[in-house]
């Protein structure tokens, strides 16, 4: 079978839209500040009207929240913060009964410093356990003190190594000193992670997220990264612990798991830029994952020197990045999961449009165009649905309360105190892509807390809430959230398009407007989107002229219908507009 056929092989999967939920900032239904699966079960119908398929959970198992609940201390077991294990029984039960799916979040490169298993593994040296987690004797310098094994960097600053006075040896924690990373290379530690799945599949789970799973496989020996950042003790180490000798196979043993259930799996993996490498992972020959999340779009605007470094990004390099994935996965026999934004990335409309309130309601319906309507399985995340906007800039440092955000400010603000400009830019970046961005409540109502809660919420509701909230969203016609429900729709109903159709990208070197061209047999879509905030009369390319001024499009995210004039359309800021038809089956 040629590579193209397997991408048209169809699966509930690839036509699934998913969304995924942060349980502490989607719903409290008992008034404690914090979401809980109960406020999820309570808000199904909302999910079922919006038109999604699967809810992919974070996690809610049982955890000291060290960060958020991706430090698990008990896979078997909910936090009493987010409910019961009958709570997730009634969850599974009520999106069953309406069709509906569930992915759980699989976090099995590390667990909680509280995890049974890692109290026992750090006890003493000859402990059964010792070798579950990653333990290495300290380096010494010339006069004696005391050094990490190597010069890795965590993943949220400083040394990923933590010195353990009990047994005299050091750590691996690629992310918080409470999230130790397991030690892929024990059996009993694969066996274990197997069990877990196993346990959650039999209970009704229809698949996993599996977070940074491409780094459970690391480079023997743990040499010294290379020295890229200059004048920094610690060093982004990520070409020896992202995508190691083993991760094929361990991804292989996984997936059997997965295909006796029916159930499917995609793979969250950083670092990973290389065609092949990801080929390697999502081709359906090589029966690993069904898709992983890729960085290149959410990583457009990273600087040199990490996520809060400035790197001003513009639409040519955009389009290169959609069409390569695109046109890769379609020829190449692969999948893509379609995403702007999760829990770990700002709010796409004020980070790749605008949230000025003159355009932000245009400009979230666009960028929504642009995602929902590729070939892939598409991602949501809570409140995307309606345009959700980053915390203001006006709100204090303070009132972030991301792990990682907090300790990069600190670790920055060493080095910057002293220049106020470059402060200022540092926190602009913070302002523009923190993760807090997207972890700020649902916004329900126009009521106190944006009805997310009846006490004071974990983390503050955005100032913006009495516009911006659901209730006046579901009703009103021309909301974004009706906006969303309809390109589901039209995605459903024309799956063979646009799940499973072709790719191609028109107008490649326009630096404003975004068009491209699903097709599939006779069926054929053309897709018009200005990414600029001003107007842009573009000159339509001579293949679609006379289609475009023949026929109205089927979706527009302005309320007026444009007209071509001489082979030119003239987009509004942010204007979207998609044409479907056989018409447009005529090659470009």
């Amino acid at each position: 079978m040629e590579a193209w056929e397997l991408n048209r092989e169809r699966a509930w999967w690839k036509e699934a839209s998913v969304y995924q939920i942060y349980p502490a900032s989607f719903y409290d239904s008992n008034g404690d500040g914090f979401g809980d699966i109960n406020g999820i079960v309570e808000k199904l119908d909302y999910l079922l009207l919006l038109g999604v398929d699967v809810v992919w959970l974070c996690p809610v198992y049982e955890s000291p929240q060290a960060d958020m609940g991706y430090d698990i201390s008990n896979y078997r077991a909910i936090d009493p913060r987010y409910g019961t294990m009958d709570d997730i029984d009634t969850l599974l039960s009520g999106l069953h009964q309406r069709n509906m799916k569930l992915v759980m979040d699989l976090v099995v490169n590390h667990t909680s410093d509280m995890h049974d298993w890692f109290k026992e593994s750090r006890s003493s040296l000859d402990n059964p356990k010792r070798d579950w987690y990653i333990w290495a004797k300290p380096r010494f310098d010339a006069s004696g003190a005391r050094l990490s094994p190597n010069n890795w960097a965590s993943i949220f600053g400083g040394s990923a190594w933590s010195y353990d006075e009990l047994t005299g040896e050091y750590y691996l924690h690629l992310f918080c000193p409470e999230q130790p990373d397991l030690n892929w290379e024990n059996p009993a530690v694969v066996r274990e992670v197997e069990g877990i799945m196993r346990f959650w599949l039999a209970k009704g789970v229809d698949g996993f997220r599996m977070d940074v799973i491409n780094l459970i496989s690391k480079v023997p020996g743990f040499p010294d990264a290379p020295i890229t950042v200059e004048g920094q003790e610690f060093q982004p180490a990520y070409m020896h612990y992202a995508c190691g000798p083993r991760l094929h196979e361990h991804l292989r043993a996984l997936r059997r798991i997965l295909d006796e259930y029916d159930a499917f799996a995609v793979g969250e993996m950083p670092w990973v830029k290389n065609e092949g490498q990801v080929l390697d992972v999502v081709r359906a020959t090589r029966k690993e994952l069904n898709m992983i999340f890729q960085f290149d779009i959410v990583d457009i605007d990273n600087g040199p020197s990490g996520k809060f470094a400035r790197h001003e990004w513009g639409l040519l390099e955009l389009k290169r990045i959609v069409e390569k994935w695109q046109t890769l996965m379609f020829q190449r026999g692969g999948w893509n999961a379609l995403f702007l934004e999760n829990h770990d990335q700002p709010r796409s409309v004020s980070r790749f449009a605008s949230d000025d309130p003159r355009y932000r309601a245009y400009a979230a319906k666009m960028l929504a165009t642009f995602i929902a309507l590729q070939s892939g399985t598409l991602f949501i995340y809570q409140g995307q649905e309606l345009g959700m906007a980053n915390i203001p800039k006006d709100w204090d440092i303070k009132e972030y309360k991301d792990v990682e955000t907090q300790n990069m400010w600190r670790s920055a603000m060493g080095e910057l105190v002293k220049d106020e400009n470059k402060k200022r830019e540092y926190l602009r970046q913070v302002q523009l892509k923190a993760r807090d961005n997207g972890r700020t409540p649902v916004q329900w109502t126009s009521n106190a807390q944006a009805g997310f809660t009846s006490s004071t919420p974990w983390m503050r509701v955005n100032d913006d809430y009495p516009t911006w909230n659901a209730e006046a969203q579901v009703t009103q016609s021309d909301s974004v959230f009706v906006y969303w429900q309809n390109l589901l729709k039209l995605r459903r109903l024309n799956a063979d398009i646009f799940v499973y159709g072709s790719f191609e990208l028109v107008d490649r070197d326009h630096g404003d407007v975004f068009c491209y061209r699903r097709a599939h047999g006779e069926g054929c879509s053309v897709v018009v989107l200005n990414f600029s905030v001003g107007t842009v009369d573009w000159t339509i390319p001579k293949a679609l002229v006379g289609l475009l001024a023949y026929r109205g499009p089927l979706v527009h995210n302005y309320t007026d219908a444009r007209r071509v004039n001489d082979g030119t359309l003239s987009l509004r800021p942010f204007e979207a507009l998609v044409w479907v038809g056989e018409e447009f089956k005529t090659h470009l």
